[in-house]
């Protein structure tokens, strides 16, 4: 079904044909009559496997695809215990329908590890990978060759620039920024990226799908972080900055923003909730695309951090110490 269908989605049999990328192997596709399908490795759970959740749990057939059967078992039942968690909290009041909600989503969930055949059926590529435009660019000029004509190409980047992105593409009229937020079966955000090569079809059907999920899409230009992260990532190196000039301690800084801006994390907590090698790596590439910019100048403290394999909670230590 072409991706006209896409602006009408209900997880009914009309529903269009999607597909999510994660890692540098990994994709997820919505088949034709509403099958969802996702090529997930092991190490690869996290915010993408969620995305598809999401999508089978709002009635669409899924088609988990990886390179290996134990990978794809494994995936599976990381899926099991997600929804079984998602589960107990929606039905908190009524076990017996939670129960139901579990098994009917599993019911439309299959497994394979044919990706090319499932790319070919595809209206709506949404890729996850590593933040690395070189591996992003690699990806998406390989699908380009496999996808059909109207397949709608979208990036979940947080970082790059969808235009680098899309430029390694022959659809850029076809190719837009969607960014979901973890934990994404519980954030209704949802950042659609129009570049200025993105078709009006392309942006309203990527609008109409967000919605069709159960989220609130908010729109931005294509600029570096988009809307949340452009904001938030430059408050946090200035909260770094105040660290390191001696203004004030850590914990006093994460204490203010908790009590004096009502935030549920401070600034070092999100550091190292977030990971500090992710930020890092987002700072670093902004500071390539604009070296003068004082926002993106480098963070010495960070860069100790992440040098000495200090990531945050993920490696037990970052700005604090973890058990």
């Amino acid at each position: 079904k072409q991706c006209s269908g896409l602006g009408k989605v209900s997880g009914s049999q009309e529903t269009g044909t999607v597909t999510w990328l994660h890692t540098p192997h990994c994709l997820a596709v919505l088949g034709p009559q509403g099958a969802y399908t996702a090529l997930h490795p092991a190490s690869a759970w996290g915010i993408l496997t969620t995305q598809f959740l999401v999508a089978a749990a709002t009635g669409h057939t899924v088609v988990l695809v990886d390179q290996t059967e134990d990978i794809l078992a494994k995936s599976k039942k990381g899926i099991e215990e997600s929804l079984r968690r998602v589960a107990k909290k929606k039905f908190a009041e009524n076990p017996k329908a939670g129960d139901e909600f579990v098994e009917k989503t599993l019911s439309s969930i299959s497994t394979s590890t044919d990706a090319a055949s499932v790319v070919h059926s595809t209206d709506l590529v949404v890729e996850a990978i590593v933040e690395n435009l070189k591996a992003k660019n690699e990806l998406f000029k390989r699908l380009d060759k496999f996808a059909s004509e109207h397949t709608i190409f979208a990036s979940n980047t947080s970082s790059l620039q969808i235009t680098n992105i899309a430029n390694a593409t022959t659809r850029q009229d076809r190719f837009a920024g969607l960014h979901f937020f973890n934990p994404v079966p519980l954030m209704k955000l949802v950042e659609v990226i129009k570049t200025p090569m993105t078709s009006q079809k392309t942006y309203e059907s990527l609008i109409d799908f967000t919605k069709v999920l159960g989220k609130h899409p908010v729109s931005c230009k294509d600029t570096p972080g988009f809307i949340v992260n452009r904001l938030l990532i430059p408050y946090l190196m200035e909260a770094i900055r105040l660290y390191e000039r001696g203004d004030a301690s850590k914990e006093d800084i994460d204490t203010a923003m908790k009590l004096g801006a009502g935030y549920p994390l401070g600034p070092f907590e999100l550091l190292d909730y977030v990971g500090l090698d992710t930020t890092k790596f987002i700072m670093d590439g902004w500071y390539e695309m604009d070296p003068k910019n004082p926002l993106f100048q480098p963070i010495p403290s960070l860069n100790k951090l992440v040098a000495e394999n200090k990531f945050g909670k993920k490696s037990g230590e970052g700005y604090y110490k973890y058990k």
